[in-house]
């Protein structure tokens, strides 16, 4: 059976991923889910039950960051945001200009700054945030696992053929 945007929005409007914290605002009457890809290549998507209101690239910039962040003053309250949670090692990573070996220590200190800075706008904003790890979120909308014999492009290309298909 196929994932519907509506079944998403009823699994994370049931607490898709609690909190280790507990927040002391009552609920909204609108939830709002701030999805974040924080690679090099990765990006922010604001989810609204069934509709996705905006989809950008990650921002170049710091201040760019904070502009798209900031620019939700209505939502703020209303807002949870998910991070996708990445290893600090990363072997063979491609994306990070270096397709045979580990990454290296410039690579990873910049990604990392990146992954800070997410959280501290994240938090300045007062939005509430938490990580979950590709495999935890994929399980969780009922996406199945990359197969051994699925390139890594043929893999991102059946992830946004089900996002398109989920939200429309």
């Amino acid at each position: 059976m196929p994932i519907t945007a509506q079944k998403v929005a009823e699994k994370l409007a049931k607490g898709a991923f609690p909190s280790s914290y507990s927040v002391a605002v009552p609920p909204p009457a609108r939830t709002y889910y701030l999805g974040i890809d924080p690679g090099a290549s990765g990006g922010l998507a604001m989810i609204d039950g069934c509709r996705v209101l905006e989809a950008i690239p990650m921002p170049a910039t710091e201040r760019d960051l904070w502009d798209w962040i900031s620019a939700w003053p209505d939502v703020h309250a209303s807002i949870h945001a998910l991070i996708e949670k990445v290893g600090g090692y990363i072997k063979g990573s491609e994306w990070l200009g270096n397709s045979g070996g580990s990454a290296n220590g410039v690579a990873m200190f910049k990604f990392g700054t990146s992954f800070g800075m997410l959280k501290m706008a994240l938090t300045a904003a007062q939005i509430p945030w938490e990580e979950a790890t590709p495999q935890k979120w994929l399980k969780y909308i009922g996406i199945s696992s990359r197969k051994k014999e699925e390139s890594k492009t043929q893999w991102k290309n059946r992830l946004k053929q089900m996002a398109q298909r989920i939200f429309p």
